[in-house]
């Protein structure tokens, strides 16, 4: 039997989430529904059939399986798939697919898309992803995932539908666009990048980082280095308006024993069962 790639499957209702993320060992998160997924450090052969992939930065266990999870939809004749990552990694990128290309004796046909802040992505009719620097040790990004829908314009909402529709022949828009966060992914980032970003503050789902959690750890050196402690989320509780927030990307100095402790003790309800812990 083939081993297969760890991952949690999460039910969130309209959706599900499946990954997994342990800090300086691998991260990788999708969302089957919706056909797109975060970072690439692990590739499950599960995900193969996902296209579209947004990656936070280029750290190993942010991106290391880019080269395998191309060269299976090469192999089992699927389109070539489409990669977004920071405009810094592109190039080193596409210089390290070309040698694996030259190993494998065989293409990786893929897009590589440079980020930019603030840009935004359609996914499809109803979703489009935006992109929001974050604060890490190099360049990186987080993502919010945002669903879209046209609405009747207030001042047109008494009217009938023929008249609406003569306002539009008469080529009035009597529609605007409103947009509602669903998800958010932080990846790699000191608590800045969400600060800097209230948009995280404020998605359905909150997919985030908690790499350290004991209180001997000083904060100042793990901000530096890009990651975030127990002790930022607690100062920020009443911040949080997600409906669920996933933690993962715990240190590996951490059992996953030692993990539920340490976060069961400094928030008991786990904000109401908001918080979903995966070690």
């Amino acid at each position: 039997m083939v081993k297969n790639a760890a991952f949690h499957q999460i039910d969130l209702g309209d959706i599900s989430l499946e990954g997994y993320s342990r800090a300086a060992v691998q991260s990788y998160w999708r969302i089957p529904e919706w056909k797109v997924g975060f970072d690439l450090g692990a590739q499950p052969w599960d995900f193969m059939g996902t296209p579209t992939w947004f990656l936070t930065h280029a750290h190993l266990d942010h991106i290391a399986a880019l080269p395998v999870y191309v060269a299976r939809r090469r192999m089992m004749k699927m389109e070539p798939p489409v990669i977004y990552l920071p405009e810094s990694a592109v190039g080193p990128t596409e210089a390290i697919l070309r040698n694996f290309s030259r190993l494998d004796r065989g293409r990786l046909p893929c897009s590589l898309v440079p980020l930019a802040a603030d840009s935004e992505y359609e996914l499809s009719r109803e979703l489009v992803v935006t992109a929001h620097p974050t604060v890490h040790s190099i360049p990186s990004f987080g993502f919010v995932i945002w669903h879209r829908r046209r609405k009747l314009k207030p001042e047109y909402q008494g009217l009938s539908g023929d008249q609406i529709r003569d306002l539009r022949l008469a080529g009035t828009e009597v529609t605007a666009e409103q947009r509602f966060p669903l998800l958010g992914y932080t990846g790699d980032t000191s608590p800045a990048g969400l600060d800097q970003n209230p948009v995280f503050y404020q998605v359905k789902y909150l997919i985030t980082e908690m790499t350290f959690l004991a209180k001997g750890h000083r904060r100042e050196k793990i901000h530096k280095h890009g990651h975030m402690h127990l002790d930022d989320f607690r100062e920020r509780i009443d911040r949080f308006e997600n409906e669920k927030i996933i933690l993962g990307h715990f240190s590996v100095r951490y059992s996953r024993p030692q993990i539920s402790k340490f976060i069961e003790r400094a928030f008991p309800t786990l904000l109401d069962g908001r918080m979903i812990v995966c070690s």
